[in-house]
């Protein structure tokens, strides 16, 4: 009788083990990989803001217009981007919830731009990650 709860009392450690572990380190990955498409997919818009920008010489609507359209992905579920008239670049993705900004600078007649998300931890290097 104690042998068999004691192998009960095992099993219910390996199982809360692989949630309490295991599932949380599958979903980081996930999330940084839906990060790092949520970056890439906003380089189009990117493009043709900074192409805007440059043109203009100003930021002041290197933005309207732009459109990005939203993809849907088996493995990270939906992502999605809108514009500002700025230029600034926000994405989105619900299943991961994850966030990215992407926000334009102009100085001597280029673009650079800077990036930020959330959760930290999910974020790629070139957007503030870890």
């Amino acid at each position: 009788m104690r042998i068999g709860l004691l192998i009960i009392a095992i099993l219910a450690l390996g199982a809360f083990v692989v949630v309490a572990v295991v599932l949380p380190q599958k979903n980081e990955s996930e999330a940084k990989e839906a990060a790092q498409a949520l970056v890439t997919g906003a380089q189009p818009a990117q493009q043709q803001v900074a192409s805007a920008a440059e043109k203009a010489g100003n930021l002041a609507d290197a933005g309207k217009g732009v459109k990005v359209s939203s993809q849907s992905d088996a493995k990270y579920g939906e992502l999605k981007w809108i514009v500002s008239e700025n230029g600034s670049v926000r994405g989105w993705n619900e299943k991961n919830a994850i966030e990215v900004t992407l926000t334009p600078s102009l100085a001597g007649g280029k673009v650079s731009w800077a990036c930020r998300g959330y959760p930290v931890a999910a974020m790629p290097a070139s957007c503030a990650g870890r």
